[in-house]
């Protein structure tokens, strides 16, 4: 049932934000927000942080549901594609201090350019598909939860988490850590929205999928198969 979905929704974001809270408060300093990597580092790190980890889970999680969809619901592939994509920018911008560190510096520039010009391209040709996607998906509870996860971390975030604003409002008190705390707790509250709406979407991808008829290529495939499994 639709409802019970909400309240485990309402459970596991409650529970995952009150273990945060209760680890820095009980464990000062166990966030991670401010991680001072070596000598030359001036400003310090957040990556290494749980926040963090649990963003990229979460962006992980995202993109292997809408393959999910991509493959088992041809109807809405043009959208699981677009949004699929979307979370592989997301986890790469949010891998990007490991890329520059580890790899080569700058390379999640490059990989995220490769990555939203393929999703880019992809979505400009099936176009005609993408509207007849989002035809017959929407009213969609799973698209809205996306669009509010998107104007969080597109918009919000980053006006809100502005250095400057901080700046402004601490003064002589300003410090960075503060800035990094407010900054990482709203991309994690829209990376939740974000995983609602996508389990949303697949449940309603699902259901439009097992409606549909199916063509008569894969019924011809089901028959054959059928055949020669034999009637036992």
């Amino acid at each position: 049932m639709v409802w019970i979905r909400y309240v485990l929704y309402f459970v596991g974001v409650a529970l995952i934000t009150w273990m945060l809270t209760q680890l820095e408060t009980s464990f000062p300093g166990s966030l991670k927000l401010h991680v001072i990597v070596d000598e030359g580092d001036r400003l310090g790190t957040s990556e290494f942080s749980p926040i963090e980890i649990i963003q990229s889970l979460i962006l992980g999680v995202c993109g292997l549901l809408m393959a999910w969809v991509a493959k088992y619901c041809p109807t809405q592939r043009p959208i699981a594609f677009a949004f699929g994509g979307l979370a592989l920018v997301f986890l790469i911008r949010e891998l990007d201090y490991f890329f520059d560190r580890y790899l080569i510096d700058n390379l999640w520039q490059v990989l995220i350019v490769i990555a939203a010009a393929f999703v880019i391209a992809y979505t400009y040709r099936q176009r005609r598909r993408l509207q007849i996607a989002l035809g017959r998906v929407w009213p969609s509870p799973g698209l809205a939860f996306l669009f509010s996860g998107a104007v969080i971390l597109f918009a919000f975030v980053r006006m809100v988490g502005h250095e400057a604003l901080w700046m402004s409002i601490l003064g002589d008190d300003y410090r960075r850590i503060v800035k990094l705390a407010v900054e990482e707790f709203i991309e994690l509250i829209g990376y939740f929205l974000w995983l609602i709406g996508t389990i949303e979407y697949v449940y309603q991808a699902k259901a439009i999928a097992y409606r549909e008829p199916q063509p008569a290529a894969v019924r011809r495939r089901e028959k054959r198969r059928h055949d020669l499994e034999g009637p036992y």
